[in-house]
């Protein structure tokens, strides 16, 4: 800071080196009639950032930034600045320049204005920066979200979540929903329905250049628990032989995934509850708030509506998480893409496996309680042990395929709907005639389904 006594024009020419050695643009614009701007000053970082020297930038006593904008972001920005200098009001926006080269560059202008006695604007005083590189790169991300929900109904898979039934279509469409902001997430699901790989694709198609920090909630001693999450200083407990950082300074601009969040105890969702609202938090033993941008993804099996309820989640932290939800469907109910996650498992452990009709039936009919993860386990059975791999599926893997009874005249038409007719009678029961969890398990749309039952005239409980 200059010296209190230093002369008037030594202040200035301290001023103006401080300016011209910060990073970006900064500027002066004088206003003049119905709030137009007349450039009056410019830094030394007007040739970096436009390839402009700060006198060919006020040469010519006119308004140089807005000849150099995109004329369709021009009334906007006006418009901003007009509406924040009348509400005395510091103003921030976004916007594109065309540089005398022809390239195009995204500005982050922020400032404020500069007011006379009476309360009239009479300059505005400000910093501009490049942050091209940053919206490119939002803008990619953002055309390759656009183009994945337009192909959503062509989807396998997303990241490295498998399937392409209708309720994981709906899924996909939710992930890359949340991926394009910063809400607070939660998934629901069955333990073995891949509520990591969600959390993981949302953090992925997010674009986020931090680090996807996992925290299993309930996998922590709860005495832990507090330095885990915060971190801590050297000395603040017996053990604390050094400053340890902890999950939320990890995730700083990245996400932060809390499974089994409804196993945290009350005192903890609490401390949590401050650091997802104001993004700020205290190491054990420290007194000094330390900040982290993380984005915050939570998953659960249990009923968290149920626990607060019964007053063993605080309200106002379920509802800090329960911003957007996403259920996961078990695998049970979507039996269809069983083939696609066989083959996902194939691929990862680098084998073939030749699975026979009366295998493919038994898994299609089976409930899978653990689902994809105990399909999983199957499988690596099955690669070890063959068809006594079976004896895990319950009365599903020991039930036989019974084919139709072939006697003279019986067509393999005939016989094809006799089976076709068995397995549907057969699943419709198992899901008690709801008909589209049975479209589900067969791999069929409702309509195929509906279509098939009025061909063999079972629209009605035998």
């Amino acid at each position: 800071m200059p010296h209190p006594m230093m002369p008037a024009a030594d202040v200035h020419a301290s001023y103006a080196r401080l300016l011209n050695h910060l990073p970006g643009l900064v500027y002066r614009c004088k206003i003049v009639k119905d709030y137009n701007y007349i450039l009056e000053v410019a830094s030394q970082g007007s040739y970096d950032l436009l390839g402009l020297t700060p006198e060919e930038m006020v040469r010519e006593s006119w308004n140089t930034i807005e000849r150099m904008m995109l004329p369709e972001d021009l009334r906007r920005v006006r418009t901003l600045i007009r509406d924040s200098l009348v509400a005395h009001e510091p103003y921030q926006i976004m916007y594109r320049l065309t540089l005398p080269s022809g390239k195009v560059k995204w500005v982050w202008d922020q400032g404020e204005g500069v007011y006379d006695a009476e309360g009239r604007p009479c300059a505005l005083e400000g910093l501009m920066m490049d942050v091209s590189e940053q919206k490119f790169q939002e803008l990619a991300l953002q055309e390759e979200n656009r183009r994945l929900k337009t192909s959503v109904d062509k989807l396998y898979g997303l990241g490295a979540i498998v399937g392409k039934s209708e309720p994981m279509r709906r899924v996909y469409n939710l992930i890359l929903k949340a991926a394009e902001s910063d809400i607070n997430v939660i998934i629901y699901g069955e333990t073995g329905c891949g509520k990591d790989l969600a959390a993981r694709a949302i953090h992925e198609y997010s674009g986020r250049k931090g680090a996807y920090i996992p925290v299993n909630c309930g996998a922590i001693p709860e005495s832990l628990l507090e330095s885990e999450f915060f971190g801590h200083m050297k000395g603040s407990f017996s053990g604390a032989h050094a400053n340890k950082e902890g999950y939320i300074a990890a995730a700083h601009n990245g996400t932060l995934f809390l499974d089994e969040v409804g196993e945290l105890p009350i005192h903890l969702q609490v401390k949590l509850l401050r650091a997802i609202e104001n993004k700020m938090y205290t190491p054990v033993g420290s007194h000094t708030p330390k900040v982290s941008a993380f984005r915050l993804v939570a998953a659960t099996n249990q009923d968290l509506a149920r626990m607060v309820r019964e007053k063993k989640t605080r309200s106002d932290f379920y509802y800090r998480l329960n911003v957007l939800s996403i259920t996961l469907p078990p695998l049970r109910e979507r039996t269809g893409d069983i083939p696609l996650l066989v083959d996902a498992w194939c691929e990862r452990k680098g084998v073939h496996l030749s699975i026979p009709l009366r295998v493919r039936l038994a898994m299609e009919h089976y409930d899978w309680p653990g689902n994809v993860r105990e399909l999983h386990n199957f499988l690596d059975r099955y690669a070890a042990f063959g068809e006594a791999a079976l004896e895990g599926l319950g009365d599903a893997g020991r039930a036989e395929l019974v084919f139709p009874s072939l006697h003279d005249g019986l067509t393999l038409e005939e016989a094809t709907l006799q089976l076709e007719e068995r397995m549907i009678r057969e699943t419709l029961e198992r899901c008690h005639w709801r008909r589209g969890e049975t479209a589900r398990r067969l791999g069929l749309n409702l309509r195929t389904l509906q279509r098939k039952m009025k061909r063999l005239d079972m629209h009605s409980r035998m």
